[in-house]
């Protein structure tokens, strides 16, 4: 008998006949009307055994890409030149990617984010490792069958009636915003909260406030939809309305990240925040509140910020939410909130756009708030980040002979080395990402600004690859 290890090696190489044919048929190696080898010579070219090319030959038989003709032989088929436009000549080259998708290529570009596991000091990247996942299994297998059957089918776009109605009671209790649970629209994250946001209020040719330095996926999104991104100056108190207003007066909306700017983070100070909704009042405009990591404040819940879309006259602004940053990026869910008026076109739009968010992963998160296990999270996480805060700010200014001096920030993953206006921030980072260090340089996040400088995530990493990656940035700091 055979051992497991012999059916293995048996199969692989029965698929790498197969796809060697196939390749050479596709590539126009084989062309239409070629006659294979007989399969005994084949296999023995091959160093297989003809049961291995026979099988080969039946699954591209099986597949139209070979027929068979009685007495001789197999040939590749004449139906396949119909699928070679290439090697054939027939059909022209593709089109290439239209003005608006250049555009969106060209600003992705600029931030384009690593595919690969994080590593220090790569900024958004939240603590995973400790992640109560044993506790969140638990949660999953309470469901009972008629549950987890009713999750299998088609469900409301909008989202789990209950994770809306955990959602809405989190808001009120963490950030201060009362809203309907009807007004929660669950989302794949706070990217596609802003593409439907986009997709739904925007015409083509409308222009939108952004701040700059600003999130560059905010503006991709929004040239993915022909609006025109025009960049608003910060300052210490946040995006300057009043400028703003007065350059672009035509502006349909403002995307703001006023709790932690991104990525300078500034708060938007109460003054400028009551001036922002004057002007979404005046000039019948929205204005879009990104809370992208707005749970991570520092202080004691009195010192904590509420959110823009708490404050009177509010009723112009959408707020987005993630759980990318609260849980963990994998999780894919976050949520947008609404005008009532507004709910059931967000709804529709998402079901053309993905049909729904997985039903199983929104009802454990609907467990995992409403039974305290996400206030015991964050309460557990912000203890952490702030000591690795601490640890990253002591280890750099060490490691840099107090070169490098970071501010303490009361908020937020990430903080901010800023430097002279116009100065190269990009050389560093390149050096650094080749010494295994991510250092984001802050020009990649301007449009027009020249501020300059360089971003460092913390909140991922632990502390020994804290001080390992600050020893690297010291070093070429030093060497500079």
């Amino acid at each position: 008998m055979p051992s497991p290890g012999a059916n293995r090696t048996t199969a692989t190489l029965r698929q790498q006949v197969y796809a060697q044919l196939r390749r050479a048929i596709e590539q126009g190696s084989l062309r239409a009307g070629t006659r294979l080898p007989p399969s005994r010579e084949h296999a023995a070219s091959l160093g297989v055994s003809r049961n291995t090319v026979l099988w080969a030959v039946q699954r591209l038989q099986a597949e139209g890409y070979v027929e068979a003709r009685v007495g001789d032989g197999t040939y590749v088929s004449q139906a396949v030149a119909a699928t070679l436009p290439a090697a054939q000549g027939l059909v022209a080259p593709p089109r290439g990617l239209s003005r608006r998708g250049q555009l969106i290529a060209d600003t992705a570009a600029r931030w384009r984010p690593p595919l690969a596991a994080a590593k220090a000091f790569r900024i958004g990247a939240p603590e995973v490792a400790t992640f109560p996942f044993a506790l969140w299994d638990r949660l999953t297998r309470q469901a009972s069958t008629g549950q987890r059957s009713h999750r299998a089918q088609y469900l409301d776009p909008a989202g789990d009636p209950d994770l809306r109605q955990a959602v809405a009671q989190w808001l009120w209790a963490s950030r201060g915003i009362r809203c309907d649970a009807a007004q929660v629209v669950v989302c794949s994250g706070s990217q596609q909260a802003i593409d439907l946001i986009a997709r739904l209020l925007l015409d083509v040719g409308d222009e939108v406030l952004v701040e700059d330095p600003g999130y560059p996926g905010i503006r991709a999104s929004l040239l993915g939809h022909g609006a025109l991104a025009r960049p608003v100056d910060m300052d210490g108190d946040g995006l300057r309305i009043d400028t703003a207003a007065a350059q672009w007066p035509n502006a349909r909306m403002a995307v703001v990240t006023p709790t932690h700017q991104f990525p300078t983070g500034v708060c938007m100070n109460l003054a400028r925040r009551q001036a922002l909704l004057q002007w979404a009042r005046t000039h019948d405009a929205w204005v879009v509140e990104d809370d992208y990591d707005g749970e991570f404040q520092y202080g004691g819940a009195a010192q904590r910020v509420p959110a823009l879309c708490s404050l009177p006259g509010s009723e112009r602004v959408l707020y987005v939410g993630t759980f990318s940053k609260t849980l963990h990026p994998g999780l894919r869910l976050g949520f947008v909130v609404v005008p009532p008026a507004l709910v059931e076109a967000f709804a529709m739009a998402r079901a053309i756009t993905d049909r729904h968010a997985p039903g199983d992963a929104q009802a454990v998160l609907a467990r995992f708030i409403a039974q305290g296990h996400m206030l015991r999270h964050l309460r557990q996480m912000r203890e952490l980040y702030l000591q690795r805060q601490h640890t990253l700010r002591t280890a750099l200014a060490e490691a840099s002979n107090g070169a490098w001096q970071l501010a303490a920030s009361e908020r937020g993953m990430h903080l901010l080395h800023e430097v002279a206006p116009g100065t190269d921030d990009e050389t560093l980072s390149r050096q650094a990402l080749a010494a295994g260090v991510m250092l984001a340089p802050l020009s990649r996040y301007a449009m027009q600004s020249a501020r300059r400088g360089w971003l460092l995530g913390y909140a991922g990493f632990d502390e020994a690859e804290i001080r390992a990656a600050a020893r690297v940035v010291g070093c070429l700091v030093r060497q500079r």
